[in-house]
């Protein structure tokens, strides 16, 4: 059956279920090649930590974005579930006490708390490190050029640039506040800059012409942005047994979002204005470009 012609949430879950599939054999106890040994608990915490649930945004807009050039099969499926393991990597280490300091995530205990800090804060480090693995391995039967791109892509995401960079700036931001050009900039680093290289990457794999991975590239960046903005709704609305997590933790940590400078009917309307970005954007792809179109609207839902 033609993918876009599938719910979005069923097509979601079977791309998340096939992830998980692979990110349960990377993580399963045998060693790969190279490897002296597996800790049997270091291991647990990094399972703990990934096979947790979640619908596996990222890997979803990478696996749909190469899609979109023509691209499939297991090394796209290891690309996704590479990325996951930097996605769940930032969470550990972000629900630290020292980062954000939660308790629960997706309804469970968080890492250092069904563990320990030191096991949570090695856990974190050891997928940030399989991730580049996975992609550099020649078991991900993509060309060598492709690899050294999504390695070098991943890392300026990841890193003091992207998401490390984004992470530090929100811990500043409980000291001083940020004005909306600065809550932006945090935002677009810390939440979209993975969600901008799920797009891109996507491209990559797929070799797309410049001009379609920097059209994906932008793409990424306007539902980041749009991500954010729901997450922000959600902790000003929801409940913490909606969310599996903590809610309304920015404003108790002092920390300022669009959401909650402009109020709830603003960032509706910013949401459904960024949604028009993003599919204006997928414009020349047509009817081939469906499901990232579903995608763009399904995250601007989830404010609602």
């Amino acid at each position: 059956m033609d993918a876009a012609a599938l719910p979005f949430e069923a097509l979601l879950a079977a791309r998340a279920e096939a992830v998980e599939g692979c990110l349960r054999s990377l993580l399963g106890p045998r060693p790969r090649d190279g490897e002296i040994a597996r800790p049997e608990t270091l291991f647990a915490a990094m399972r703990h930590g990934v096979l947790n649930g979640g619908k596996r945004f990222r890997p979803f807009l990478l696996m749909e974005s190469a899609a979109l050039f023509g691209a499939g099969g297991e090394a796209v499926l290891r690309a996704a579930a590479a990325l996951e393991c930097v996605h769940c990597y930032s969470l550990i280490h972000d629900d630290l006490p020292a980062m954000d300091d939660d308790d629960l995530r997706r309804g469970k205990p968080t890492v250092h708390r069904a563990f320990d800090e030191a096991t949570a804060i090695l856990a974190g480090d050891s997928l940030l490190t399989l991730a580049f693995d996975v992609i550099a391995s020649p078991e991900t039967e993509l060309p060598e050029r492709t690899r050294v791109e999504l390695v070098a892509a991943l890392a300026r995401a990841a890193g003091p640039g992207g998401m490390a960079g984004g992470q530090a700036l929100d811990l500043a931001a409980e000291k001083t506040r940020p004005d909306e050009e600065g809550i932006v900039r945090l935002q677009a680093m810390k939440t979209g800059a993975l969600i901008r290289f799920a797009c891109e990457g996507g491209a990559i794999i797929g070799n797309a012409a410049a001009e379609d991975r920097e059209r994906l590239a932008a793409f990424g960046s306007a539902i980041g942005l749009a991500f954010q903005l729901a997450d922000d709704l959600l902790d000003l609305t929801a409940t913490t047994e909606a969310m599996g997590k903590a809610t309304r933790k920015d404003a108790a940590a002092g920390k300022a979002t669009l959401a909650a400078i402009h109020g709830e009917d603003w960032a509706r309307r910013q949401l459904g204005a960024l949604v028009a970005q993003a599919e204006e954007l997928l414009e020349p792809f047509g009817a081939a470009a469906e499901v990232l179109r579903r995608a763009a609207r399904f995250v601007a839902e989830r404010g609602h």
